[in-house]
């Protein structure tokens, strides 16, 4: 049980930094060259990104760290982690390319292999943990409405 926390500690941790760090470059930007964008009716608010990001990077790293202390030694953890971690690094670029470079059509292609990854990861980690699997599905539902959004957001600029 303490292996098990642990290993949840440490990657919801490296979740919350990859999201900390996400945020400097999303702030660069989101106060002036994103106000300027048109949006679609169904924007959420921009108070609203912060709070639903940081339950999403905890979501996903408890499940992260469950999958890793079944023990990374076993093809489908380290497999499973693996696209994790691919996943995590594309979530990253997003922000980088829609943000930093505010590129929004190169940022939609992005975002859509995170998506196809994110479903990989799922299918992956429910091989080892349904818990660890269902702990994702918010973030999918979440990074789905991100790509519509990111989607009609290119498509009113």
């Amino acid at each position: 049980m303490k292996k098990r926390l642990t290993y949840v500690i440490v990657s919801v941790i490296i979740c919350l930094i990859i999201g900390f760090l996400s945020s400097i470059v999303t702030q660069t930007s989101v106060n002036d060259w994103y106000l300027t964008l048109s949006k679609p009716t169904f924007n959420p608010p921009n108070k609203l990104f912060a709070p639903v990001w940081t339950v999403l990077y905890i979501l996903m790293g408890v499940s992260a760290g469950l999958v890793w202390s079944k023990g990374f030694h076993h093809k489908w953890v380290k497999t499973g982690l693996y696209h994790f971690g691919f996943q995590l690094l594309l979530n990253a670029l997003w922000t980088i390319v829609f943000f930093g470079l505010m590129q929004p059509l190169w940022a939609l292609l992005v975002i859509i292999a995170l998506l196809i990854m994110i479903v990989l990861t799922i299918k992956w980690f429910n091989v080892v943990s349904k818990v660890a699997a269902f702990l994702l599905v918010p973030y999918l539902l979440w990074v789905g409405f991100a790509t519509v959004l990111n989607y009609k957001i290119w498509e009113l600029n």
